[in-house]
Formats: structure tokens, C-alpha cells, sequence
């Protein structure tokens, strides 16, 4: 970008600010960063409120100051509650009402988030066990880059499997940066090595594993392969976040295992985030 090109952006974000009057009860924060992965997948971060507390895995409604009634949408938080940033991973939607925008962000930015963040995939809605499951497609692997980073998660569990089911090998980048990342993290490095198991599989390219989690499950692929024996209600613990016919298939699959769904108010032995980006 030539200096030309950034004293325009900056003009043109100066103007983006002052356009439109900030809601109330809603967060302006600034972009700090912005990676593009495919043309379809990219995360941003933003600056994080002083005030803003949040647990890990939970969810935020952002949105752009675009409008005299901007459009709102829910975000699962990527970064741990620990953070001084906000980190968030979000799909390419070409005419979705706020990512055909929000993909267009660049550094110097500004991002609306409203003030309280909310959720089911954290640790206090699932009872203790020996290992915790996390089944993610796509961008639901988000709440679970938040929560891989977090101590608690190897406080109340030995073992941390983080699946990750994506069309095509590129898309499982960001979690192998963030695995990576999390094994060599200061703070939970020391927790995560041996512990934190990254199982990848994809559906529209050839790779060692391909296929649905849940076919994966339901063949004993994937507990052959983690070296695990088969989901134990006793034991066995599980975090679903994905498009809605993946939550619905892998909480049919759990069940059958013997998993009882759970929640805030009500600890059980597996959790399903629900909330969704256009």
C-alpha cells in the first residue's frame, strides 16, 4: 500500500466512523489484524475493551457501523479469555447481510460488539471427565481456538481431542496454526503438549483422513486411529459447534453413545453451540 493508498483508507475509515451514530450498549474497537486463509475463510482481530470479560468458548453479537441500524450477527470469540485482544474466524458469505462486508475490513477499522457475550460451549456446562471431544467443521472450529488456549480446559480434563472436518486441505490451516501456537504458548504450553490431539479430516479432497466426523465415528475410524477406546458416558466428554445438519448428526451419534446433552444451568456430558453467521 503505497502512502497515498493509507491516507485515503484512513480518510475513508475516519468517515465510516462519523457516518453513522455508535448504538448504545454496543463496543466501537478498532482492527488490529486481518489474515485471509482461502476465498472463503479469514479471521480478524480487534482491540478489547478494558471492560469486556468473557469465558472461554462463548459468543459475541459484531457488526459494522455501516448503517443507520447496523446488522448484528453472532461470533464465537477464537481467543482466549486471557487475551489483551479479541480474536474472531469468520466464513466469506458473498451476499450474506454482514460478511459480504465484514470481509472487506483492513487494519485501522472499526468493529461494532455489543457488550454482553453469552454461549454453552465452556467448561462449567459440562461435568468432569477423563477427556473432552471437540467436534468442529468449517468456522465452528472457533469457540475451541479460545478454549485449547485456555489452563481450565487442562484443569478439568487429561485429554483435549480437537476434530476439525473441512472440504478441502487449506481450511484446516487455521487450526493447525493454532495448535501449533497453543503447544508453544507460554502460558499453556506446558498443559497442552501430549495432551491437546488435533484430528483433521476433509470431505472434497484426498487426504489420509477423509470423510464426516460422524461417518468417521460411526466406522470406528476415529478411535482406532486416536488409539482411544470407543465414547464412554462415564468417562467422556463432548463440544459440538458446525453447520446445523453436523450439530443435528453428531448429537444423534453421542447420544447413542450414551451422552446426555447439557447446559449452563444444567452440567451433562455434552454441549452444542447454536448460533450462526450469514
Amino acid at each position: 500500500m503505497t502512502q497515498s493508498d493509507e491516507v485515503s483508507h484512513a480518510s475513508a475509515s475516519a468517515a465510516s466512523k462519523s457516518a453513522f451514530p455508535i448504538p448504545a450498549n454496543v463496543f466501537a474497537e478498532t482492527v488490529t489484524h486481518v489474515h485471509h486463509y482461502t476465498d472463503r475463510l479469514f479471521k480478524f482481530r480487534i482491540t478489547r475493551p478494558a471492560s469486556f470479560r468473557f469465558r472461554s468458548g462463548e459468543f459475541v453479537m459484531i457488526g459494522l457501523p455501516n448503517a443507520e441500524r447496523p446488522v448484528f450477527r453472532a461470533y464465537s470469540v477464537a481467543s482466549p479469555s486471557w487475551d489483551e485482544e479479541v480474536e474472531f474466524y469468520s466464513i466469506k458469505v458473498p451476499d450474506g447481510p454482514l460478511t459480504e462486508h465484514l470481509q472487506k475490513i483492513k487494519v485501522g477499522d472499526t468493529v461494532l460488539m455489543r457488550k454482553k457475550p453469552t454461549g454453552t460451549l465452556v467448561n462449567d456446562a459440562l461435568i468432569p471427565g477423563k477427556r473432552v471431544y471437540m467436534f468442529s467443521t468449517g468456522t465452528g472450529l472457533a469457540p475451541f481456538a479460545s478454549l485449547i488456549r485456555d489452563p481450565e480446559t487442562y484443569e478439568k480434563f487429561d485429554q483435549v481431542i480437537l476434530t476439525h472436518t473441512c472440504r478441502e486441505i487449506d481450511e484446516l490451516k487455521y487450526g493447525e496454526e493454532l495448535v501449533e501456537l497453543c503447544n508453544n504458548d507460554p502460558l499453556v504450553g506446558e498443559f497442552a503438549k501430549g495432551r491437546l490431539i488435533h484430528y483433521t479430516s476433509v470431505t472434497r479432497q484426498e487426504f489420509p483422513r477423509m470423510g464426516r466426523i460422524t461417518d468417521l465415528m460411526e466406522s470406528g475410524k476415529l478411535f482406532k486411529d486416536l488409539g482411544v477406546p470407543p465414547i464412554d458416558p462415564e468417562v467422556d466428554r463432548a463440544m459440538i459447534c458446525g453447520s446445523m445438519a453436523m450439530l443435528n448428526d453428531t448429537k444423534d451419534m453421542l447420544e447413542k453413545f450414551g451422552l446426555v446433552e447439557g447446559s449452563n444451568a444444567r452440567p451433562a456430558s455434552y454441549v452444542v453451540e447454536r448460533a450462526f453467521v450469514d
